[in-house]
C-alpha cells in the first residue's frame, strides 16, 4: 500500500508533489517516446500508427465491429470510420454489414493486410525488443497487471 507522505508526493493537488513522483509523468514520458519510435519504423514501410492498430486488433481479434475496434484502439467511433474506410480504399481490409445486425459495419483483414502486417512486425519488431531490454517476464506480467489495475480504478464511477 501507498503511505499518506508517499502519495501526497504523486498527488499534483498536494504541496509535496515531485513530477518524479507521478506515475502519470512517467507513462506519459514512455507513451510520447514509443509513439515517436513506433511513428519512424512504421514509416519505413508506408504506415501510421492508426493503421498499425486496427490491422493487429484484426490480426488478434479476427473479423471485429468498427465499435470493437474503436474500443480497443482507443479511439472515436467517427475517427475508426475513416481509418477502416482509407484501409479498404488500400487494399488491407473489407468491411459488410453484420450478418446478426445490418447497422453495425464488420471489418476483415485482406491478404494485402496480412501481409501487411509481416513487414510491420519485420520494421517495429526491435523497438520490442530494445523496448523491454533488462526486464524478466514476471517483471513484464507485473507491469501489465498493475496497469490494468490503474485502468479499472480510473474506470470505476
Amino acid at each position: 500500500m501507498v503511505t499518506k507522505n508517499r502519495l501526497s508526493r504523486c498527488n499534483p493537488a498536494s504541496p509535496e508533489f515531485r513530477k518524479e513522483e507521478f506515475p502519470f509523468y512517467w507513462l506519459a514520458r514512455v507513451h510520447g517516446a514509443y509513439t515517436m519510435e513506433m511513428e519512424q519504423a512504421l514509416k519505413t514501410v508506408d504506415m501510421d500508427i492508426p493503421t498499425w492498430r486496427t490491422l493487429f486488433i484484426l490480426k488478434e481479434n479476427g473479423t471485429s465491429s468498427i465499435s470493437e475496434i474503436s474500443l480497443h484502439a482507443i479511439a472515436k467511433l467517427s475517427t475508426v470510420t475513416k481509418i477502416v474506410y482509407r484501409m479498404k480504399a488500400e487494399g488491407l481490409v473489407d468491411t459488410a454489414p453484420s450478418q446478426q445486425d445490418g447497422r453495425v459495419t464488420e471489418v476483415t483483414l485482406t491478404e494485402t493486410g496480412r501481409q501487411a502486417i509481416e513487414r510491420i512486425q519485420l520494421a517495429t519488431s526491435h523497438l520490442f525488443l530494445r523496448s523491454f531490454n533488462g526486464m524478466t517476464t514476471a517483471q513484464i506480467d507485473k507491469l501489465n497487471e498493475l496497469l490494468q489495475l490503474l485502468l479499472r480504478n480510473i474506470a470505476a464511477p
